[in-house]
């Protein structure tokens, strides 16, 4: 039960980690705009008060960013629905304490209630009366409700709990380079998970007043000149020393190999460089060698120390790259020692990777023992291709993608073809309990995630979307199950009373029909093997289960009657 309610909750957290990179997304134009804007720049008003709009109005665009990122179709409802739940939840607290400031934290709030909300109420259908009602257009009413609710609670919940986040977010400031430290350490490490960008909301976004400004990364582009120590240490990192590391996997990959993986190497380390965006080259090496991506992160902690014993403050609005440093150079602080110390950096990275991959024989890209893999040509075009790798259309049950890694849910991780799936283009393939799987693409995660949609759309009208019947398969239900298991199976589902049918789809999974959704036991299921379920409409859930799912399905559907 423990184990199940960790892997429920991990779950629930990298999605929310996913839906966050939405409303990030906008951060960059908003950067941009209010930089050119100043005086030291443009000198143009109009321009800088457009930035500041987006920065001023972030806990509204989080609202709809994560409402949209949390909706199984990303539909515009949940963020219209999000909307409605932050504007509601802000004005019950302001009514009830003008001193409560939930700051972005409550448009995350409202942008999950909106979007768990909207997946399990998108397709209820209401009395006739009511019927323009049903639906998505339930899904605005049921969140503003549910904010006016979550506003009385939090009038009176929130006050210790706003007086507790500020006593953290003021020790991580006033710990100076110890809380640098355990902050850059733990960015890095979450990175496995994909939880880093729980952390850095934050600490970019909550921690810290200034004015109506919260959270470094706010505060900092406000003008607070204690403002940026949370983000200068990246710099040296990202922009200098994983580009040293991607030159010294160059210099120890084979003579032969040279030519072919110099030009993977050398995009990977100006993505870093420019852009700040590093997973693609940490996941070169971080399950090869862990001792020494642990080195990385205790170097990613010392170079936040470190720009803080210096002075320096700097800023982004994306990511540690070359092109944020330039467009925040104006308003650092000791900006400048960033090359000097970048220079350090580079020369660790470079020396300490070096010795590592040749004295431990690492196998970084050009050191790889010679395979036959399928190439990408051979498998298609991208979107198809993918599919192909995971196993199939059939096999895939969930879609998604974050800046860098596509986050899959599969009815069988075992189906996928880790070769093919390089071949296209993956650094690294992670497999998650319950069918998770995340496959890391770098900054065109978005993109593929699209294609592999369009491609399995493309296949829709194929057999596996058809409901398999029991001439299909003709398997008795008496031998797919014994009566002990059989009835452990009808008490997980709450009973043969809320069992309406029961029936195979898409050769992995169970669709059920039923009279109360809430009845069943989650946990009882997981025991039983059950890998994921998911709520298509009210009342009906499917359950994810592999090949026993025909079987399955049948011998459900006759106990109901029995």
């Amino acid at each position: 039960m423990r184990t199940h309610l960790g892997q429920t909750l991990l779950g629930g957290l990298q999605l929310l980690g996913r839906s966050l990179m939405l409303p990030i997304a906008v951060l960059p134009v908003a950067g941009l705009l209010l930089r050119l804007g100043q005086p030291d720049l443009l000198d143009v008003a109009f321009i800088a008060d457009a930035g500041n709009a987006i920065f001023a109005q972030l806990a509204l665009i989080f609202a709809i960013g994560v409402a949209v990122g949390i909706a199984d179709d990303n539909n515009g409802a949940a963020g219209l629905a999000g909307t409605i739940g932050y504007l509601v939840l802000t004005a019950v607290l302001k009514a009830l304490d003008p001193e409560i400031n939930m700051g972005v934290l409550a448009g995350i709030v409202m942008g999950v209630v909106a979007g768990v909300l909207y997946n399990r109420y998108r397709a209820i259908a209401l009395p006739d009366y009511l019927a323009f009602f049903g639906g998505r257009r339930f899904i605005p009413i049921a969140t503003g409700l549910s904010a006016v609710v979550l506003g009385v609670a939090f009038g009176y919940l929130w006050p210790p709990i706003q007086h507790g986040i500020d006593l953290l977010g003021q020790w991580l400031i006033d710990a100076g380079e110890l809380g640098l430290f355990v902050y850059g350490v733990l960015n890095r490490i979450l990175i496995v998970t994909g939880l880093h960008h729980v952390l850095n909301s934050f600490v970019w976004f909550v921690f810290g007043h200034y004015g109506d400004a919260t959270g470094d990364l706010n505060r900092f582009f406000a003008g607070d000149p204690s403002a940026g120590s949370f983000m200068a240490g990246f710099f040296p990192v990202m922009m200098f020393g994983l580009p040293g590391a991607a030159l010294a996997m160059y210099h120890c990959a084979r003579r032969d190999r040279r030519a072919q993986v110099g030009g993977l190497l050398l995009s990977l380390a100006l993505t870093a460089f420019l852009t700040g965006v590093t997973e693609p080259l940490e996941f070169t090496f971080m399950f090869l060698a862990p001792v020494l991506y642990g080195i990385h992160a205790l170097l990613t902690g010392a170079s936040m120390a470190l720009m803080s014993a210096l002075g320096v403050k700097l800023g982004f609005t994306f990511s540690a790259g070359a092109f944020d440093y330039g467009l925040s150079y104006g308003l650092s602080t000791n900006g400048w020692m960033l090359l000097p110390v970048g220079v350090v950096f580079f020369a660790l990275y470079y020396g300490i990777f070096r010795w590592a991959i040749a004295r431990f024989d690492i196998a970084t890209p050009g050191r790889e023992k010679d395979t036959v893999t399928v190439t990408a040509e051979e498998l298609g075009e991208r979107g198809p291709a993918f599919v192909t790798a995971l196993g199939g259309a059939h096999n895939i049950n969930g879609v998604g993608a974050c800046t860098t890694r596509l986050r899959l849910i599969l009815a069988s991780t075992d189906s996928i073809d880790e070769s093919a799936l390089r071949s296209l283009g993956a650094r690294a393939v992670l497999k998650l309990s319950g069918g998770g799987l995340q496959v890391i693409v770098g900054p065109i995660a978005d993109q593929v995630a699209d294609d592999i949609r369009q491609a399995m759309r493309a296949q829709g009208t194929a057999p596996s979307e058809t409901v398999a019947t029991a001439e299909d398969t003709p398997i008795e239900p008496a031998q797919a199950l014994d009566s002990t298991r059989l009835g452990q199976w009808l008490e997980a589902l709450g009973g043969r009373d809320n069992l309406h049918a029961a029936a195979s789809v898409a050769h992995t999974r169970v669709r059920l029909t039923l009279a109360d959704a809430d009845r069943l036991d989650l946990d009882a299921l997981h025991a039983l093997g059950v890998q994921g379920h998911l709520t298509v409409a009210q009342g009906v859930v499917h359950l994810i289960v592999g090949d026993e799912a025909t079987a399955l399905g049948q011998a459900l559907d006759a106990a109901r009657t029995a």
